[in-house]
């Protein structure tokens, strides 16, 4: 049983069972988009060297057809920040 923050809050916690294969792929996914992210990131900026910050969104969307469960309410993600030179 694993205990996390539910929509990115650390207020609201729930417990969900979860297998250990689900687990390896969230961890792969959001570790290959964080390299490719910084990647390209970091090469925007060398490219544009007068930026004085870089205004970002990162957004997650499930993309899951829910057509047997219409009361599922798709994962959705936003984060929006700054990056600083």
């Amino acid at each position: 049983m694993m205990k996390i923050a539910e929509q990115g809050t650390k207020k609201s916690i729930v417990e969900v069972d979860m297998d250990d294969q689900s687990r390896k792929d969230i961890r792969r996914i959001l570790k290959t988009f964080g390299i490719r992210a910084d990647e390209l990131l970091v090469a925007h900026l060398a490219r544009n060297p007068a930026l004085s910050k870089l205004r970002v969104k990162i957004t997650l969307e499930d993309m899951t057809e829910y057509d047997d469960s219409p009361d599922v309410e798709p994962a959705n993600l936003v984060i929006e920040d700054e990056i600083r030179r």
